[in-house]
């Protein structure tokens, strides 16, 4: 199997297993999921947040994703549980497409890493 095939492949098992936990079984999209790492990646599961702070949890949950690849690092974690992150290497720019398949690449990473996946 090709490394696109087996990504696409991981790809649909997160988003069915994410869709089938959290929404019901529609189909969450890719901002969708990244707003859940977010929250999990803060720790604070059972609390609703402002549109400011979904925000920031989609800045905390890229960074964490994108760690791996050196853009970013865990700087400090800050009185109230958030997380910081310092820019490491500028993320180079991509096309549209190319965002969504290294996004998709480290949500699957995340995924087998916490082996919600395997």
């Amino acid at each position: 199997m090709s490394r696109d095939e087996q990504l696409k492949e991981r790809w649909n098992v997160v988003v069915t297993k994410l869709s089938d936990q959290f929404a019901d079984g529609d189909p969450l999209d890719l901002d969708a999921i990244i707003y859940l790492i977010g929250i999990q990646e803060l720790g604070q599961l059972d609390r609703t947040f402002k549109k400011d702070q979904k925000l920031d949890l989609m800045h905390i949950a890229i960074c964490k994703l994108l760690t791996p690849y050196g853009y970013y690092e865990l700087d400090f974690v800050d009185d109230e549980g958030w997380p910081h992150y310092k820019v490491l290497e500028n993320l180079p720019h991509l096309k549209a497409g190319e965002q969504s398949v290294l996004m998709k690449e480290a949500i699957v990473n995340y995924f087998l890493e916490t082996e919600y996946i395997n």
